[in-house]
């Protein structure tokens, strides 16, 4: 029941719509009517302007970190588990911490307040792996920032970002050697097939030549 409960205080955490929240404060409008229809920060920052996709774009992704620091914290494993932590407190919290990862990740791109309609989840990946996985995630950002320089795609960035990031977590592992290594790429593995299967969308108009660049 504890896991139970902390797994559906991740979804409905992760469910907070802030891009939508900040749409309909700042211009009265629905964030799902504008572009992509998604609630997350590069659509919030072409309704809503750049600060705003930006404040967007903190929020979500405080969400994800605040549900694995929760979730670490729950379990008595140390902050950061995959980095640490002893054979004894890591057997089978880091898959409780796993499924919480997924779960706040699911819960921003399917908040129940919207319909199940809501961001691409990239954000929120961020927060998550930036406390679990902080070198896979800073190797992984670097990946999006080069992509999005040399395309201006956002979306191509976000999703090569994340297939990378299993890949920087094996790196990250011969640094910080960690009991918790499976749970964490079953995680990132699971994170960056739902991020590729929210920008399906995108993948259509980069295949067909519309998407839209980034200036």
């Amino acid at each position: 029941m504890r896991a139970l409960f902390v797994i559906l205080l991740a979804y409905f955490l992760g469910s907070i719509p802030f891009g939508y929240l900040i749409v309909r404060a700042t211009k009265g409008a629905d964030i799902r009517q504008t572009g992509s229809g998604g609630t997350g920060a590069t659509n919030v920052s072409r309704r809503a302007g750049k600060l705003a996709g930006v404040l967007t774009l903190v929020l979500d992704a405080l969400k994800g970190a605040a549900a694995v620091i929760i979730a670490e914290s729950f379990f008595d494993l140390p902050i950061g588990a995959a980095r640490g932590g002893t054979a004894a407190s890591l057997q089978s919290a880091p898959w409780l911490v796993a499924a919480v990862a997924i779960a706040v990740i699911l819960g921003h791109m399917f908040p129940v307040w919207l319909g199940f309609q809501g961001g691409k989840g990239v954000a929120t990946g961020v927060g998550v792996f930036l406390v679990w996985a902080p070198v896979a995630i800073v190797l992984a950002l670097l990946i999006f920032v080069l992509i999005v320089w040399r395309t201006r795609y956002v979306s191509l960035g976000s999703m090569l970002a994340a297939v990378t990031i299993p890949l920087f977590a094996l790196i990250q592992n011969f640094l910080w050697p960690s009991f918790a290594l499976v749970p964490l790429l079953s995680a990132a593995s699971v994170s960056a097939a739902l991020i590729i299967f929210a920008h399906r969308a995108n993948i259509g108009r980069l295949m067909q030549g519309t998407e839209h660049k980034f200036v």
